[in-house]
Order: C-alpha cells, then structure tokens, then sequence
C-alpha cells in the first residue's frame, strides 16, 4: 500500500519561497484526505502515502515531503482483529493511544470527518512510558462504507491523514532560558555608552543579585551586617539620649 515518491525535490522545489502548510482541519478533510480517498490530486502534492505503523514516530520526519516541526502522511489501518473494528496502533517500538474525545469536523454545518488525538508510548501495554510525540488523525465520515470486505482481510481504513509532529517540553522551560540576552548599547547622559541588560520574563530575585544587576542593594541584600556598606554611628544625629 506504501506508494510513497520522493518529491521533495520536485513538488517541493516548485513551491513559492515563504510558503507555509498550515491547512484547518477542515481543509485537510475537504481538499486533501477526500480527494485522497476518490483517487483525485490534491491541491499540493506534499503529503506522502506511508504506513505510519511501520515505523515510530522520530523516523517520521525522513519519510516526509515538506514540513519542520510537523508532518503531515495519508496512511492506512488495519484491524487489530480479523472481525473488529478497533485499528491496529502497535509500531516497532510501541503504540499510539487516543487521549480525549473525538472531535466532529463540519463543513458548511455539514458533518464530513472525525479527529482524534493520539500519543505515544514506548514499550507494550499497560506499561508503556509516554513520549511528546503526537498524532491527530483526520478520517472521513463514510470512510468506512468504502472498505471492501475481503475474506480474510484486516483493512479497517483504505486512508486516514496524520499530522505528527512533537511536543515541546513543559519541565525546564525557565531554565532553558538564557538569563542574558544579547545586550543593547544605549547612550548615557555624559555621551558615552553603556550595555542594557535584557532579562526573560521570569527572573528569580538570585538570578538578579547574581549578575549584580540592582548595584549596592544587591550588596545589602547579601551581607549579614550593614556596617560594611553603612557606618550608622556617623549619621545617626545626637539627640542626648543614651
């Protein structure tokens, strides 16, 4: 069923310069995963034809057409037994595992497709360890009527399309941050210049007491007395009292 062709240097190289593919669900359904489904080109020849479950989810991104930071592939599903109709999700190296619910994908307020959300885990069920790698499936409302029983066949969808693409990491996003940005030359009062710090949006009063940034308070904040910044017996007046 794998029909994939290499045209990355073809379809494209034909592209506009700036050209990006972000299409809405209901783009993919509409003009892309139907004309897939009735044998008709669609409108950029950039999603391949590749079975998804043979392979795990990092090896993706070499069997696509175009993309970055997300794929996009019309592949089939096969029964996970010969007379159900649950899709086989198991790869090389795990499976992928719906989370949520179904989402209904109108056009025109007329229901045309279905999109499901997947996510996944390394190893075999039940104790597969969750990844950031995540998959939204678009299928046809009436995909299934199109699926020619055969005896003996595990063909659940002739197409779905996936879009694939990985999760950014929550854990460690602030500390992934550099705390100093390239710095800004601005120019002071006596004609000279001096270098603005730049800080992320979340900086830690250490981080700042670290880079001396807030000058002779960050000395305050840091020693255990004050007489080594102030010496208060010199500017407390004397008013008499002992």
């Amino acid at each position: 069923m794998e029909r994939k062709t290499k045209t990355s240097s073809s379809s494209s190289s034909n592209l506009p310069p700036g050209f990006r593919f972000h299409p809405t669900d209901e783009e993919l359904i509409m003009f892309y995963l139907k004309n897939q489904a009735k044998s008709m080109p669609c409108p950029v020849s950039i999603i391949p034809e590749v079975d998804i479950y043979k392979f795990d989810p990092w090896q993706l991104p070499d069997k696509a057409e175009f993309g970055e930071n997300e794929w996009y592939f019309f592949t089939p599903r096969d029964r996970k037994y010969p007379n159900g109709v649950r899709p086989n999700r198991a790869t090389v190296s795990g499976y992928w595992k719906a989370t949520g619910t179904d989402k209904a994908i109108h056009s025109d307020s007329k229901y045309v497709g279905v999109k499901k959300a997947l996510v996944f885990y390394n190893g075999r069920p039940p104790k597969g360890v969750k990844t950031d790698w995540i998959m939204h499936e678009y299928r046809l409302t009436d995909s299934r009527n199109q699926i020619r029983k055969q005896n003996g066949s595990m063909r659940l969808d002739d197409w779905v399309l996936c879009r694939i693409y990985k999760k950014k990491s929550s854990t460690g996003k602030v500390l992934d941050q550099k705390l100093e940005e390239p710095n800004t030359p601005i120019e002071t009062d006596d004609g000279g210049s001096q270098e603005l710090v730049k800080f992320p949006r979340t900086c830690s009063l250490s981080q700042l007491l670290e880079t001396d940034y807030m000058g002779p308070i960050s000395h305050l904040l840091t020693e255990n007395t004050y007489s080594s910044i102030f010496d208060f017996t010199n500017t407390v007046p004397n008013t008499g009292f002992q």
